[in-house]
């Protein structure tokens, strides 16, 4: 059985660390640059402004009868810039997280606003809501030689359960975001959603013809037991597809 180590994070580890590390120092930001950005806001009648980053990576594999047919690997990222003056709302977006962009953003989002008057930026403070999952990124769990042998592995367990599967295709994708929320008010948040799925089809000839059965798990990587829990839910899918296509069409008794 291939088992799937993944990385466990250190227990001082948390999404805002993650969010420092991933979005803001590749960037050259940091919280003193973000506070200057949101105080030349401010200073111009806004009463609220607040700035939302994602990054987002994903990557999928699929295998068919033993062949690699596709590896892609994308990466999004932007920022949003919201600034509230009474009933009027602006908003500006960058797919650039430069603190360039970044101004510039900032100043089509404050042009909402309106002119002379100053409101005062506060002190930093960390929002730390309810964690569902450990801000582990599962991309990196496996190298991706790991990641095809475990594809052949579904391969070749399929066809091993009934000699009648013909053809077997399977897919591992997954996905990690990460959000940054920086306020005028002080509020500093940061989310880490990892994301891993897996999908497995087979066809199965017998006498009746042929029929296909289907089968997917997907959960976050980040509960305690991530290795265990991924490692039992790659291999349950193999199994539930070939029997499903098994008996999805059962040769009708001739009628007597």
């Amino acid at each position: 059985m291939l088992h799937l180590d993944l990385p466990q994070q250190a227990s001082g580890v948390e999404a805002l660390d993650v969010a420092r590390q991933s979005i803001l120092l590749p960037s050259g930001l940091d919280e003193d640059r973000i506070a200057n950005v949101l105080g030349s806001v401010m200073g111009y009648s806004v009463d609220y402004a607040d700035l939302y980053f994602a990054l987002t990576r994903e990557e999928s594999w699929s295998l068919e009868d033993g062949i690699v047919k596709d590896g892609s690997h994308s990466i999004e990222q932007g920022v949003g810039v919201r600034a509230l003056s009474g009933e009027k709302t602006g908003f500006a977006y960058s797919d650039e997280i430069v603190l360039p962009a970044l101004t510039e953003a900032s100043n089509a989002a404050r042009a909402i606003a309106r002119s002379g008057g100053n409101t005062s930026l506060q002190a930093w403070r960390a929002s730390t809501g309810h964690r569902l999952y450990l801000p582990i990124d599962p991309l990196e769990g496996l190298s991706d030689a790991d990641k095809v042998k475990l594809l052949e592995r579904i391969d070749i367990e399929a066809r091993r359960i009934d000699p009648r599967v013909t053809q077997v295709m399977a897919s591992l994708s997954g996905s990690h975001e990460v959000v940054l929320v920086m306020a005028s008010d002080g509020t500093i948040g940061a989310d880490v959603r990892p994301l891993v799925r897996m999908n497995v089809s087979v066809i199965v000839e017998h006498t009746a013809g042929a029929s296909r059965g289907t089968a997917a798990a997907a959960g976050d990587t980040g509960s305690r037991s991530s290795s265990r829990t991924i490692a039992g839910k790659s291999w349950w899918p193999r199994r539930c597809a070939a029997r499903s296509s098994i008996s999805t069409r059962k040769p009708r008794q001739p009628a007597r």
